[in-house]
């Protein structure tokens, strides 16, 4: 009777042990990496986005979260970008129009800006990310 006991709860933790790992591994799809964050990317056909990054930092001596991102032109004509991105995740947007200065305030086909748009007081990174970029209609 004493050999019972100690193999029973033996048995019970082998066979967990055995579950956990069967439906631990059976799985042919890789895990989600909570670190990277969901970016979602509306583009105009006339915009290319090649650049899209983002560090925590200050702005003004309060912490921002800043994002540079560069827009090229890929139309044959000149044009002028609104670039907006929102943090879903946080209720917070902002916005930019591409570029922010000139005259006329227009790029050249095939031409690359680079724009930096802060989110002030913001001090951890988004997960949910929407950026649109469409042209700028006056």
């Amino acid at each position: 009777m004493r050999p019972m006991k100690k193999a029973v709860p033996c048995v019970l933790v082998g066979l967990a042990f055995a579950a956990s790992f069967v439906f631990g591994c059976a799985t042919n799809q890789p895990a989600n990496n909570p670190s990277e964050p969901k970016i979602e990317m509306e583009v105009a056909p006339e915009a290319k986005i090649t650049q899209f990054e983002s560090a925590l930092g200050t702005h003004e001596k309060d912490p921002a979260l800043i994002f540079t991102v560069g827009i090229q032109n890929v139309s044959n004509q000149p044009m002028r970008y609104r670039l907006n991105i929102f943090l879903q995740d946080m209720d917070k947007g902002s916005g930019s129009l591409v570029p922010v200065t000139g005259k006329p305030p227009v790029m050249e086909p095939g031409k690359t800006e680079t724009v930096k748009i802060p989110f002030i007081k913001t001090e951890k990174e988004s997960k949910d990310i929407l950026v649109i970029v469409k042209p700028a209609s006056y």
